[in-house]
């Protein structure tokens, strides 16, 4: 294994029933409260009021910054920076899904942010030389609403900008939020796509490094199989009976700690997700579904370079039987079942499917290229990527 350095301070309040502790937990870290969520997402608007008045009946003062938008944008932001300002806040409670709790957290280091821009706190450009992330934030709490991005208990927010048609990762330990309240009721209601879309987004953060980080590390293969097995057994659960508790509850922590930084010490490399930015920043398509397009492209151009890996990929998550099949079958038939998987939760898995022609492969390409590959001209990765593979597999993708 690498040499890693490991730090988590956020507080897990776990279970069903877990959100009726909210407002104790908001007592414990301001006493004016930001409460941010979507501008338009009307199966949560029972869950929002019910966390206001929790909050309220707990003596907190509410502002509310329900603006939110799938991809928050940094224009957005800016607005919750000054609606918190204005108000004098002295935390931020994020209500929903990784949207609302990217913002959240954005905004919290907005409010203290000295650094120019708010745009300058993201790692948009891949020298990072004018990258100036922010080093102090309003106290927040998060309550995801949908088992997916994993905000809640890491130190990571995504942001877009529209004019300059680009989606990266702000990070910093200021980012951490103190509370995270997990409550796997709160999923009950999600529609089916959103549900599907939470499980292949927390299959892609482990995947990741599964598949493109260090080659030896026992443990955390072994970690990378489980959390991603136990995703592929329980989505298709919670896709039949949107209330089954222990599907829901599953999925909910699977979700927080395939990006909580257990699954990943000393792997910092997130390739696809980079191409997956782009998709979402150039052609709208959400953000689970960019990494549904392009992991089973990625997967079937490195199989050869790593055939240990994916041929372990299938008989320990796919569950593939080896009887009278080559281990190149094997792989085959492993990649073939993962393929599936995404198709049967509802989720395409070709460009083609999402309206992206072969015309159009080399813009993202370009934007891939300029805003992600370092300065030896390659995407990192294990093995690294050069521009010629990354068009391979955006052809693949097709």
């Amino acid at each position: 294994m690498r040499p890693f350095e490991y730090h988590n301070p956020v507080r897990i309040v776990f279970g069903a029933g877990a959100f009726k502790r909210l407002g104790d937990a908001a007592a414990a870290i301001g006493a004016h409260a930001l409460v941010v969520s979507y501008a338009d997402e009307p199966e949560l608007t029972k869950i929002v009021q019910r966390g206001v008045q929790q909050l309220a009946d707990s003596g907190l003062r509410v502002t509310p910054f329900f603006q939110v938008q799938p991809n928050p944008e940094v224009q957005m932001v800016q607005r919750g920076v000054q609606a918190a300002r204005d108000n004098g806040v002295d935390c931020v409670i994020g209500i929903g899904g990784g949207s609302v709790m990217d913002t959240a957290k954005a905004i919290a280091a907005g409010v203290e942010y000295r650094g120019g821009d708010l745009w300058n706190m993201v790692n948009s450009r891949h020298d990072r030389q004018q990258v100036v992330p922010p080093e102090t934030a309003l106290p927040t709490l998060m309550v995801p609403t949908l088992a997916a991005t994993g905000s809640e208990m890491n130190n990571c927010a995504v942001l877009s900008h529209r004019e300059r048609g680009e989606k990266s990762y702000i990070w910093s330990d200021c980012l951490f939020p103190r509370t995270a309240i997990l409550d796997p009721r709160l999923t009950y209601t999600l529609p089916r796509l959103q549900t599907a879309c939470g499980g292949v987004d927390t299959i892609s953060h482990v995947m990741e490094i599964y598949l493109n980080g260090q080659d030896q590390t026992d443990l955390l293969h072994a970690w990378q199989e489980g959390l991603m097995r136990t995703v592929i057994e329980n989505l298709p659960t919670a896709l039949a009976d949107p209330r089954d508790r222990q599907a829901r509850e599953e999925l909910m922590w699977c979700a927080t700690c395939a990006i909580n930084g257990w699954a990943s010490p000393g792997d910092p490399w997130t390739p696809m997700h980079q191409i997956g930015h782009v998709l979402t920043a150039r052609h709208q398509v959400n953000h689970a579904t960019s990494l549904a397009l392009v992991m089973p492209a990625w997967m079937d151009f490195f199989k050869t370079a790593k055939p240990e890996r994916y041929f372990r990929f299938a008989r320990r998550v796919m569950h593939v039987d080896p009887h009278r099949r080559t281990r190149e079958q094997i792989i085959d038939e492993g990649l073939e079942a993962f393929r599936q998987f995404i198709e049967q939760a509802g989720l395409p898995t070709r460009l083609s499917q999402v309206g992206i022609a072969r015309d159009q492969l080399d813009p993202i390409l370009e934007d891939v290229r300029r805003i992600s590959f370092n300065a030896r001209g390659q995407l990192a990765s294990n093995p690294p990527v050069t521009e010629q593979q990354l068009m391979t597999i955006l052809e693949k993708a097709l």
